[in-house]
């Protein structure tokens, strides 16, 4: 096996210079100087320009036991749906208490199958009733008489009555069956029909009208990336994620928010799982507010107040965490609130990443290319935590290191290195 002839990783200098081991030996090379190795960039089609001058970055997890890299069980899945299921519920009667709201939520086909049997009972119901009046007035005994006057003329048995009953709440009044002024009973009867009939028909339409256009199906064409990115921002650390719209008809009003989902322990011993922190991603400064024409980088920037702010590289990676992801706002087409939902895990969470632009100038407008929404580069990101980080510019020593480009060495196997700019680091 060919050794290395030096250990992978690099050192920054409080100053913002970045040193390799043999710098670090050799006491000629002064401190203030950059050490200049020429690395010719490779060329990427898919990749902008920013991208090709940066050295990619590895990202290796294999160092950890294969025991320990247990799946994490979604809070939420990723395309919204909330992994959780109620048990052990005895009050059932609200779910009643709530009747429209409990329609709207079922699944298709129990709704249509209920929407089928409350009008099939409904009209049974009635059927049934306006032929116990023909039988106990005695109408079904005098078929054909024309001096009697029944209740219901053309009225001659259940089947009969059955359509009657189904002509009455539809009002569809094919005129052959119709009821006499001799009939008091059959009068309050029909009113009773009539009023119950439109109940129905207004809660079953209602239902069914807004189940068709629930805003969940609009949300299907909001799209998050798969994954997560953590890089440097305007010298800064920040947590990334990318939406897009797929229609041409937009998100009014359209915001965004994020949690972040861990288990807690208290300082007086107290165990709260699945504990739910806020995640800013603009809410003081107003860029939670989208407007999501093209596809947006949302970014959140990991401060003091970040949860993430004394997490490194190496502690993202053993991290059981989840970040949920809801972007909210009004259908420009209906005027109904719409809420899409996306989740990542730890193990979704790039460090060194950055996403891909996906926006290009073409000759009178702009052009989105969402072959590309998903796809990520490598960028040169210090592993340490945001914290250290902030330490080290402000003065305070601290190493802090680097995964080097395996790809692009210097001369003799030496190790490629580049200065990071930690004032500005463009996107």
């Amino acid at each position: 096996m060919k050794m290395e002839p030096y250990p992978q990783w690099r050192m920054l200098h409080a100053s913002g210079q970045i040193l390799t081991p043999s710098m670090a030996r050799d006491l000629r090379v002064p401190m203030g100087q950059d050490l200049q190795v020429e690395i010719t960039p490779r060329e990427h089609k898919k990749l902008p320009k920013q991208a090709r001058k940066d050295p990619p970055m590895a990202i290796d997890r294999s160092h950890l036991p294969p025991d320990q890299k247990k799946p994490r069980q979604r809070y939420m899945e990723k395309d919204g749906k909330c992994n959780v299921h109620q048990s052990n519920v005895k009050e059932t009667y609200r779910y009643f208490s709530d009747l429209f709201t409990t329609l709207v939520d079922l699944k298709w086909h129990i709704s249509l199958f209920i929407f089928t049997l409350v009008y099939t009972v409904t009209w049974l119901f009635f059927g049934l009733i306006w032929w116990f009046i023909a039988y106990l007035r005695g109408d079904l005994e005098h078929i054909g008489d024309k001096s009697w006057v029944p209740c219901v003329d053309n009225l001659n048995g259940f089947v009969s009555a059955f359509l009657f009953s189904i002509e009455t709440e539809t009002t569809i009044g094919y005129g052959y069956r119709v009821i006499t002024e001799k009939c008091p009973e059959g009068i309050v009867l029909l009113l009773v029909q009539a009023i119950l009939g439109s109940i129905v028909n207004a809660l079953m339409v209602g239902c069914m009208f807004v189940k068709i256009s629930q805003p969940k199906k609009r949300a299907e064409t909001l799209m998050f990336s798969n994954n997560s990115v953590i890089s440097m921002r305007d010298g800064r650390l920040c947590l990334m994620f990318r939406v897009g719209d797929l229609r041409s008809s937009h998100i009014v009003e359209a915001s965004i928010r994020a949690k972040l989902i861990k288990s807690k322990q208290t300082k007086e011993g107290e165990f709260i799982p699945l504990n739910q922190t806020d995640i800013n991603v603009g809410f003081d400064t107003g860029d939670d507010r989208l407007f999501l024409v093209s596809p947006l980088i949302i970014s959140h920037e990991i401060n003091e107040k970040s949860p993430f702010w004394e997490m490194s590289r190496s502690e993202l990676e053993v991290e059981d965490f989840e970040i949920v992801v809801i972007l909210e706002g009004m259908v420009e087409a209906t005027g109904m609130t719409c809420q899409a939902r996306c989740s990542y895990v730890a193990s979704e969470v790039l460090w060194g990443h950055r996403f891909v632009p996906v926006l290009t100038l073409e000759k009178g407008f702009y052009e989105v290319d969402y072959n590309s929404f998903h796809d990520t580069y490598e960028t040169p990101t210090p592993s340490c935590s945001a914290k250290d980080l902030d330490g080290l510019q402000r003065g305070t020593p601290i190493a802090c290191f680097f995964t080097p480009n395996r790809d692009k060495g210097g001369q003799n196997g030496a190790i490629g290195v580049e200065e990071l700019k930690l004032d500005t680091q463009p996107d």
